[in-house]
């Protein structure tokens, strides 16, 4: 017994984390994700909402960090109004909500203080981007005839590609692929990932999306190239912001923004290819 807590200890400090937490809260969110969506999208729609909510105000307490202050009502507000826009008006609505919201925002920030006007917009403007316009993706996917399988498309790509990163890491992993940005990832991890992805990906196409299989293998190398940059990019603000996680809430994970970083990035590139392939019947 001592040996096997002993190699459990062993593998969490490798990772960085807490396998076991890990594994657990990972499947309390699928099982949320798949429930709310057999009940009904627009109850999956309402959940990422709250999700998108919360990951905004874990960014802007992580902002104030870095200096930045900026009132949280405002970027959480601004989640509601580009999900609810996304939901009754598809990506037109979205494009357009995205621009409401960011030049209303800047405004009032303008009149709120305009001391470090460029740097509290500009973050402003950044956090909106990067969680309520391409979070908005996700409620795109999910508003569908066929929701369940392409946010089950989704899962699978994201989910190949972080827990595959993880393992071949772990196990392999000698050689870091961004030393300077997250010094966890290594270019084992990538290997593991691109063929745990592609294969996952290609499946998925074949037996729950009927369609060709090649579509599947070229979507799971864009997939990982997604899912890695939102990962690593997420890396860059809290380094930056000298932060190890964006907050506590999701043991094994961090916050809910740790655990979104390659599903937001992930999510326009899914949608768009499905609907091209559903556009020109590929």
């Amino acid at each position: 017994m001592d040996d096997i807590h002993a190699i459990n200890d062993a593998i969490n400090k490798r990772a960085g984390r807490n396998l076991g937490s890990s594994i657990l809260v990972s499947a309390i969110i699928i099982a949320l994700v798949f429930g709310s969506l057999a009940v009904s999208p627009a109850i999956f729609a309402v959940l990422v909402t709250i999700a998108l909510m919360i990951g905004i105000r874990e960014l802007n307490h992580a902002y104030r960090a870095g200096g930045v202050v900026i009132p949280d009502w405002i970027l959480v507000a601004s989640v509601p109004i580009t999900t609810c826009a996304t939901w009754f008006g598809d990506i037109s609505l979205l494009a357009i909500a995205m621009a409401f919201v960011t030049t209303n925002v800047m405004v009032y920030l303008m009149f709120l203080d305009p001391v470090d006007f460029v740097k509290r917009s500009t973050a402003a403007v950044f956090a909106i981007f990067y969680i309520p316009f391409l979070g908005g993706f996700l409620v795109l996917l999910a508003h569908h005839e066929n929701s369940v399988a392409r946010i089950f498309t989704l899962v699978v790509l994201t989910s190949c590609n972080d827990t595959f990163a993880y393992l071949s890491g772990v196990l392999f992993g000698r050689h870091y692929l961004a030393p300077h940005i997250s010094p966890k990832k290594t270019w084992e991890g990538l290997i593991g990932s691109i063929v745990a992805t592609t294969i996952g990906a290609t499946l998925v196409f074949h037996f729950a999306l009927h369609r060709n299989w090649w579509l599947g293998t070229m979507i799971g190398l864009m997939a990982v190239a997604t899912a890695t940059c939102g990962d690593l990019i997420e890396s860059a603000m809290k380094r930056d912001l000298r932060i190890k996680d964006m907050s506590t809430l999701l043991p094994g994970h961090g916050g809910i923004l740790d655990r979104l970083d390659s599903i937001l990035f992930t999510a326009p590139t899914v949608w768009a290819v499905l609907e091209l392939v559903n556009r020109y019947q590929l």
